[in-house]
């Protein structure tokens, strides 16, 4: 099972806590955007630190949402 992330541009406050989590993964610009990637895990720890909700991580076998 492999996961990739989203940010939603809109939801996304910039408060950066993704990136100090998974910084290979997450970076700050006005919003955070997506620069690499990284095991499941950490994705999902990232995307669940994000007070905005502004994440989104899905499946990418099925396309399905795992987070949120």
């Amino acid at each position: 099972m492999s996961y990739e992330v989203q940010v939603d541009d809109g939801l996304c406050s910039g408060h950066g806590d993704c990136v100090a989590i998974a910084p290979q993964i997450f970076a700050l610009e006005d919003v955070a955007v997506v620069v690499g990637d990284g095991p499941n895990e950490l994705l999902l720890a990232a995307a669940e630190s994000c007070p905005a909700l502004a994440i989104r991580v899905v499946d990418v076998e099925t396309g399905e949402s795992v987070f949120p």
